[in-house]
C-alpha cells in the first residue's frame, strides 16, 4: 500500500468519477485506474463499485476513507516538519464575510499561529461545503443557526462546527411617514439573509428581490421598503438616524461558524482553536 495510492482512492471517492479525480491530481485517468486496482490487489478486497454513472463506495471502501485521509493528513505534516515548510491552510467564506468578518478571524489566527500561511477562496454556500467535504478546503466560514449544522434551511453534511462570533440582523426601514413598510426586499433564495427573513417574517406579502445587501440597503435608505440586514451593513445607518430597527418577532442572530471535516479534526486542531478563541 503508498501514499499515491491512497491519494488516488481519496479523489476518486471524493470526485466519484476516475476523471473528476485525475483532474483533482494532474494525472491522466489510466494513471488513477491503475493506482485504485493496485491497492485493491494489494489489500485483497473491492473498493469501489463501478457504474455507468461513476465511481461509488463499496462497503470495505467506506471503511477504508476516513482512515485514509488521515494517513494522508500525517504523511503531508511529517514532510512539513522534516523539510521546514510553513503550514498551509485554506479556509473558504461567503463572499459578504470575506469581506467583513474574516479579516477579524485572520488577525486572531496571525497572532496565534503565526507560522501559518493562510489562503482565503470566496465560495456560495454549497460549493464551499463540498470543498471542505472533500478536502480541496480544510475549513469554511458560514453564518447558520440553531444546536445542528444546516438549521437554517441547507444541506450542512456530516461536518463538525464551531460558533466563534454572532450576527445581528435587524429589521430596517427608513425614519418617517415616506417609508414603505408594506414591501419587503430581500435577497435570492439560498442566500442566509433570505432564510433568516422566511423564518422570522414568513414568506406571505409583497417582495423585491435582489442579488447584493448592499442594493438593498439603498434602497431602504430612499424609503423603498423594509429589509432584514445584518449589523455589519447597517450599523452606521442606525446610529445616525439614517434608518431605524423595526421590531421583529423572534431573536434575530445568526452564528458565525467555522465548520470543517471531522476525521481531520486532530491534524487541524491547532488551528481551528486558533481560529476560534
Amino acid at each position: 500500500m503508498e501514499l499515491r495510492q491512497l491519494r488516488a482512492f481519496v479523489a476518486v471517492a471524493s470526485a466519484g468519477t476516475v476523471t473528476g479525480a485525475a483532474q483533482r491530481l494532474e494525472l491522466s485517468p489510466a494513471t488513477v485506474s491503475e493506482h485504485v486496482r493496485s491497492l485493491e490487489t494489494s489489500l485483497g478486497v473491492v473498493l469501489f463499485d463501478r457504474k455507468p454513472t461513476g465511481m461509488e463506495l463499496a462497503e470495505r471502501g467506506r471503511l477504508l476513507l476516513p482512515e485514509a485521509r488521515r494517513l494522508l493528513d500525517q504523511a503531508e505534516s511529517i514532510r512539513r516538519l522534516v523539510s521546514d515548510e510553513r503550514t498551509r491552510f485554506t479556509v473558504g467564506a461567503l463572499e459578504t464575510l470575506v469581506a467583513t468578518r474574516l479579516p477579524a478571524v485572520v488577525a486572531r489566527l496571525g497572532d496565534r499561529r503565526p507560522d501559518v500561511d493562510l489562503a482565503v477562496r470566496s465560495l456560495m454556500r454549497q460549493p464551499m461545503l463540498r470543498a471542505v467535504s472533500d478536502g480541496s478546503l480544510d475549513a469554511g466560514l458560514l453564518l447558520d443557526t440553531g444546536p445542528v449544522l444546516g438549521t437554517l434551511g441547507f444541506d450542512g453534511g456530516d461536518l463538525s462546527f464551531a460558533d466563534i462570533d454572532t450576527v445581528r440582523l435587524y429589521l430596517v426601514a427608513r425614519p418617517g411617514e415616506t417609508a414603505r413598510e408594506d414591501v419587503l426586499l430581500v435577497t435570492p433564495p439560498g442566500c442566509s439573509f433570505r432564510m433568516a427573513a422566511d423564518r422570522l417574517l414568513g414568506t406571505t406579502g409583497r417582495r423585491l428581490e435582489f442579488d447584493s445587501v448592499s442594493t438593498i440597503r439603498a434602497w431602504v435608505t430612499q424609503g423603498l421598503g423594509v429589509a432584514l440586514l445584518p449589523d455589519f451593513v447597517v450599523s452606521g445607518d442606525l446610529a445616525d438616524g439614517t434608518l431605524v430597527a423595526l421590531p421583529v418577532p423572534d431573536s434575530a442572530e445568526l452564528a458565525l461558524r467555522v465548520v470543517w471535516r471531522t476525521d481531520r479534526e486532530d491534524t487541524l486542531r491547532e488551528v481551528l482553536y486558533a481560529m476560534a478563541a
